[in-house]
């Protein structure tokens, strides 16, 4: 059975009042941000993950991998290779946790 997109909101939105879960899914933002632009992108370009992978000569699993959203320790160069297979730009900044 498929998950719906309602039903997803809703249990996310439920588990997200667990302060522990909040901790670890806000730990993980920025990795799930990228991979939904990733994902995003190489849809928009009518690319498969096999295409993309082809066009930054690396792997369709690590593709996959990246936009799973779970690909430790991106490279700079290889963001910079994504970006440029996609038509885009990277936008990389640093935003300091104290208020």
């Amino acid at each position: 059975m498929k998950l719906k997109i309602k039903d997803f909101d809703s249990l996310l939105k439920k588990e997200l009042k667990d302060k522990k879960f909040k901790s670890e899914y806000d730990a993980l933002a920025n990795e799930f941000t990228l991979a939904k632009e990733i994902i995003k992108l190489r849809k928009k370009r009518n690319l498969t993950q096999k295409d993309l992978a082809e066009k930054i000569e690396t792997s369709q699993p690590a593709i996959a991998r990246i936009e799973s959203g779970n690909y430790k320790n991106l490279s700079l160069s290889f963001i910079n290779r994504l970006a440029k297979a996609l038509d885009a730009e990277p936008i990389i900044h640093l935003k300091s946790k104290s208020a």
